[in-house]
């Protein structure tokens, strides 16, 4: 059973428990153009709604509820590497949830949780039965030392360029810009 709620000391709030809008979280955790607060706030209305957003005094409590379940309850991968972008491959996740499961992801939607499951479970075979998502990513994973023909390597060097994530361009913050969100958080958690 995929949670529907989560309770944070006395208060119960509905999660919004649809894949896409847990992809738009973990896109909007991702963005470097959004600064920490603003980030935590989106996300927390995204995915527990206004009631929420209105609790003041349990936010804190709330994101750590958002990150677990964005996490599907499971613990932050170490991996250095990332090899999949939600946003970027998206019509290769799309083409092998048709492909592997024969399910129309335009049409259909589900549990966040239950995406996350059935991505994880997509084909992913060395001798040929692998879905596009996992070419991609296994091409993205695939080291090039171990080719020794110079031609075949830089063919698959050129493959691996044009699937490669795009690098994410980092914003940083002014002094000023810092002390107005510092600001803007503190009038936040004032206690009315």
């Amino acid at each position: 059973m995929y949670p529907k709620y989560v309770k944070v000391k006395d208060k119960k709030y509905k999660i919004n428990t649809s894949y896409k809008v847990a992809l738009k979280c973990n896109e909007i955790a991702e963005n470097e153009n959004i600064n920490d607060i603003e980030r935590a706030l989106a996300i927390i209305y995204i995915l527990f709604g206004e009631k929420a957003l209105n609790d003041k005094e349990n936010r804190n409590l709330l994101l750590e509820k958002a990150k677990k379940y964005l996490l599907c309850n499971q613990e932050p991968s170490k991996e250095e590497n990332r090899d999949i972008d939600y946003k970027q491959d998206f019509p290769y996740i799309k083409a092998s949830f048709m492909s592997d499961y024969h399910i129309d992801l335009n049409e259909k939607d589900m549990h966040y949780w239950e995406f996350n499951e059935l991505l994880n479970g997509l084909s992913n075979s060395d001798i040929g039965n692998c879905c596009i998502l996992n070419r991609v990513r296994n091409l993205r994973n695939f080291n090039l030392s171990d080719v020794k023909d110079l031609k075949e390597r830089e063919k698959i060097r050129k493959a691996k360029e044009s699937v490669a994530l795009k690098k994410k361009k980092k914003v940083y913050q002014t002094n000023e810009q810092k002390e107005s969100a510092r600001d803007f958080y503190t009038n936040l958690y004032r206690k009315e």
